[in-house]
């Protein structure tokens, strides 16, 4: 569960991405009609998906933000990954429309793009520049898949953004040999937008399919789990991601002679030490074990 302040963070670095891509999507589509860059339009329609992925973000941000319950006892977590996940869905679908409406305008004849089309898209680049550090920054300090999914989709338009902007000055310098460069480049800025669905599908997958954390992570709750007293190794350890934080399933070994109620204060240690030390933990399952010292060779 992500705590009261990164939700609130999370949630306004969305919504003023939003408003940037908003504003960014209509002066991209506008000034690539007005100026004939098909390149432009495409960037701009890029955008268009940008709002509707942050949306997507924002309403994951939100139901991630919501205490457990009865019915969700690891906490509303997933939500943000689902969301992730439905944003690489919309970029995956909307790069194949880009491509494909920039293929289909391949050998129309029409005027090279006007000079504004080079302006908008060099404010493009600037704009966006800025909001992909933001995003992606805040994205791993909270660990919110969503947030960096959404960060990278912003470091992604600036790699079209930049296609475009080639593609116009080839069509700009030499409309008789470079006119359909135009187009091409729109088709390019497909294409990055399929592949950065792609990407984020991925990432969002391997988290809904609980796949476990870096070697690095597991590492280090062996390491603090060991601290505590009593503790005379670790076994089992699993790891799960839900949302922003992970649930840990735990095995220790303790002294085989000692009761009950003791074993039990050292598992209770071990979780408040875990979750304390580690903040990127939820909570913590830890099962009591007699310790065999062979039992470290069958880790």
């Amino acid at each position: 569960m992500m705590t009261s302040d990164d939700g609130r963070s999370a949630r306004l670095v969305t919504i003023v991405g939003i408003g940037v891509s908003a504003v960014l999507a209509c002066a991209n589509v506008f000034v690539g009609w007005w100026a004939h860059s098909s390149s432009v339009v495409a960037t701009g329609l890029e955008f268009a998906g940008d709002v509707l992925a942050s949306g997507i973000v924002l309403a994951g941000l939100r139901a991630a933000a919501k205490p457990a319950d009865a019915n969700h006892p690891y906490g509303h977590g997933r939500f943000e990954t689902i969301a992730a996940f439905l944003v690489g869905a919309v970029l995956l679908a909307g790069g194949v429309v880009i491509a494909a409406q920039s293929l289909r305008a391949i050998g129309a004849s029409h005027d090279p793009p006007g000079a504004s089309a080079l302006a908008v898209l060099g404010a493009t680049i600037v704009v966006r520049g800025v909001m992909a550090i933001v995003k992606v920054r805040a994205g791993r300090r909270m660990r919110s898949a969503a947030l960096l999914a959404d960060g990278w989709n912003d470091s992604v338009d600036i790699l079209s953004a930049l296609a475009a902007l080639t593609a116009v000055a080839l069509a700009r310098a030499n409309p008789d040999r470079f006119l359909a460069a135009d187009h091409y480049g729109g088709f390019l800025v497909g294409v990055v937008v399929v592949i950065t669905g792609a990407r984020v599908l991925r990432d969002a997958s391997f988290e809904l399919a609980d796949t476990m954390p870096d070697p690095a992570l597991i590492d280090r709750v062996r390491a603090v789990a060991s601290t505590v007293p009593g503790v005379l190794g670790t076994e089992k350890l699993f790891a799960r991601k839900t949302g922003f934080q992970y649930h840990v399933d735990l095995h220790i070994g303790v002294d085989p002679a000692m009761t009950v109620r003791a074993s039990h204060d050292i598992a209770s240690d071990v979780r408040a030490t875990l979750t304390k030390e580690l903040p990127w933990i939820a909570d913590v399952l830890v099962h009591v074990e007699p310790f065999v010292p062979q039992d470290l060779l069958n880790r």
